[in-house]
């Protein structure tokens, strides 16, 4: 692994609410085909564990033939050399710059770090950058050297510039609305023209109540899912007549910046406003497992028959939908969850959707196998939503247990472009093991071709 030094200073300035001055067109535009195997064939994983070598390594997976980098391995964080890294806790986050030339890795402490990605050899570097954005934020669609956070202590919505090194704050929700002592800030999209963005505020997950949306052009707008009040500088207010109250647990922002998915917490069906309106719908059928939002749809598993009976549905009429994935067989006997990311989306909502699968009774001894008992299980793969076929190509295995709890996981981030999955993998209990004991996981970069 090449290891670099970017010295660059992080300080606030004044306010600024115009978007990035310039915005790039992508030196790839997002692929809608890709050449990767689309049969439905069982593929059991390697016997023995791959030798994957460390970070900065690329091998290629057996079964599948494409390239995967190990980006992460132990002495990675400079906080704690052997803690876990991982990619962010929502496979929604746009956690790839727009050109694929940077992207950032999360820590078990709470922070980021951030690298710089070659796409053409795959050869990252450390940036020694780590300005307070909060753990988790968003890159920009459009300005591949913006990344758009908040802090925790100081809640406000802020721009970073990877190029000066300057950190500006673009809003103050305390401004807007009155928020509690308690209640902190958690980041979660931008729109696909940096126009509009989304935070959710509240004392922690599953308790937040808060869904905050700010426009560069006509400021703040928020919706308290506790009272059903909708109020702020913009648009109609007052209470909205659906029925539906509950706390949060998590909300992102369509690309078109429109709608409003917000996941309740506590298992109710997932709703959708429409920012500009009063109008809040729910989900009414097939509502379970994990959702992506392009710039008008929403698509995920139904999970009514197959774990991969994949809807896709307009946000203007939730109530209907089309199955991605026709002539699918009925799981038997077991079932498997999913990770969506669809950051690669245009505003057709045609290119493929991506993800991670992996099984909740994967072995736990080092070096076991993970189980596979049909096509996709522990897979990375992506699915066609432009309507001309179903196909679902495959790429890669996880090599994941997803058993070493939340954090190993496979949640994977598509890169814009659609060329680079990154995932998080503690790849057969062989990398190591944290200082609490609990094996380590890693970050890793699939190549989709």
């Amino acid at each position: 692994m090449v290891i670099g030094v970017v010295c660059v200073s992080a300080g606030f300035c004044s306010a600024q609410t115009n978007p990035p001055a310039a915005a790039t067109v992508l030196p790839f535009a997002p692929l809608h085909e890709y050449t990767s195997r689309t049969d439905r064939r069982t593929e059991p994983y390697p016997d023995k564990p791959l030798n994957i070598g460390p970070p900065g390594s690329i091998f290629r997976d057996p079964n599948f033939g494409s390239p995967i980098l190990r980006v992460t391995g132990i002495g990675s964080d400079p906080h704690e050399g052997n803690r876990s890294l991982m990619t962010p806790s929502s496979a929604e986050q746009n956690s790839w710059n727009s050109d694929s030339t940077f992207f950032y890795v999360t820590t078990i402490g709470g922070s980021f770090l951030l690298y710089r990605f070659d796409p053409s050899t795959m050869i990252v570097r450390a940036v020694g950058a780590n300005p307070d954005l909060g753990s988790e934020p968003a890159f920009s669609f459009t300005s591949p050297n913006i990344l758009y956070g908040m802090s925790r202590q100081e809640r406000r919505i802020s721009q970073y510039d990877i190029s000066s090194g300057r950190t500006i704050t673009l809003n103050n929700p305390a401004k807007c609305v009155k928020l509690g002592f308690g209640d902190y800030g958690t980041f979660m999209s931008v729109s696909g023209d940096d126009k509009r963005f989304l935070a959710v505020f509240g004392p922690q997950q599953d308790k937040n109540y808060l869904v905050y949306v700010y426009d560069r052009e006509q400021g703040c707008r928020w919706y308290n899912t506790l009272t059903g009040e909708i109020s702020g500088q913009w648009g109609p207010r007052g209470t909205i007549s659906f029925p539906g109250r509950f706390p949060v647990h998590n909300a992102r922002l369509a690309k078109s910046g429109k709608f409003l998915y917000v996941q309740p917490g506590g298992g109710q069906a997932w709703v959708v406003w429409d920012v500009e309106t009063m109008h809040v719908d729910a989900c009414a059928s097939g509502c379970g497992g994990h959702h992506a939002m392009g710039y008008s749809h929403i698509v995920g598993s139904s999970e009514n028959t197959h774990p991969l009976d994949l809807w896709l549905r307009p946000l203007e009429h939730l109530n209907t939908h089309i199955a991605l994935v026709p002539a699918i067989e009925a799981v038997k006997g077991y079932w498997y969850d999913s990770h969506f990311s669809w950051n690669n989306t245009d505003a057709d909502d045609s290119t493929p959707v991506c993800f991670s699968t992996y099984r909740p009774d994967n072995p736990m001894l080092p070096g076991s196998t993970p189980r596979v008992s049909g096509p996709w299980e522990n897979e990375i793969d992506c699915a066609e939503t432009d309507g001309k076929s179903s196909k679902i190509w495959r790429f890669a295995h996880t090599y994941s247990t997803a058993r070493n709890g939340f954090w190993s996981t496979p949640r994977g981030n598509i890169s814009p472009d659609g060329r680079f999955f990154m995932f998080t993998s503690d790849w057969e209990d062989q990398l190591g093991r944290q200082p609490n004991g609990q094996y380590r996981s890693d970050v890793f970069i699939v190549e989709l071709k």
